[in-house]
């Protein structure tokens, strides 16, 4: 009788050596980039911002910082249980990174129920990732998708705080997110992982700016 595939060799397809050194290569580089960024622009806004800004913003880089961090541990460990294990870490971050960065600009804005259901989506999908793991994957890019884009219900509020170019700079962001998702369900695609980690980092480097713009 023929043994049934374990979780994992449903889960992941098998990367060649290339493949794996080019998304180790673009996790060392966002990782590298993400603590120097909020080293820096901690060290910068201290004495020039308000406290609340700043507690924002730290929020933010701690997402930041913890989102790219366990996708780089993640993604570079071998296939085995540790790896499945890692998985929900890894899924959960992305609903933290989402949240803590609208936190800076929802802060600036005063939009305090849109924070709270920010937030509160977020802690349910981290809780439906590490207690529910390996089910409703597409589900979850969905909801992804709708939490990214949430702000779109708040833009009279936050155009009334944040400057056109902040604005541009979120939704481009927001734009580079949602095409690179096309790569990361297009498994068949050679480098589809390493091309789709690329468009997080350089959405999460957009966002980067936007923030930088909106609180120094």
């Amino acid at each position: 009788m023929r043994k049934p595939p374990s979780v994992a060799a449903v889960i992941y397809r098998d990367y060649s050596l290339a493949e794996v050194r080019a998304d180790s290569a673009i996790h060392i580089i966002g990782v590298v980039m993400a603590v120097a960024g909020s080293i820096a622009l901690l060290a910068f806004m201290v004495d020039r911002t308000a406290t609340g800004a700043y507690i924002a913003t730290a929020i933010y880089l701690a997402t930041l910082v913890l989102s790219i961090s366990i996708s780089a541990v993640y993604n570079v460990w071998p296939v085995s249980p540790v790896k499945l294990f890692l998985r929900r870490f890894d899924h959960s971050a992305i609903y933290l990174l989402i949240a803590g960065t609208y936190t800076p600009f929802i802060a600036k804005s005063g939009t305090w129920w849109l924070l709270a259901t920010v937030w509160a989506i977020a802690v349910a999908g981290v809780l439906l990732k590490l207690l529910m793991p390996n089910r409703f994957d597409r589900l979850s890019i969905g909801l992804y998708l709708a939490l990214g884009w949430s702000g779109v219900t708040a833009y009279h509020e936050l155009a009334g705080t944040l400057s056109a170019s902040i604005l541009w700079l979120i939704l481009i962001g927001g734009l580079v997110y949602s095409f690179g998702v096309i790569f990361h369900v297009v498994e068949r695609l050679p480098f589809h992982n390493a091309i789709w980690h690329g468009f997080v980092l350089v959405a999460a480097s957009i966002h980067y700016a936007a923030v930088c713009s909106a609180v120094v």
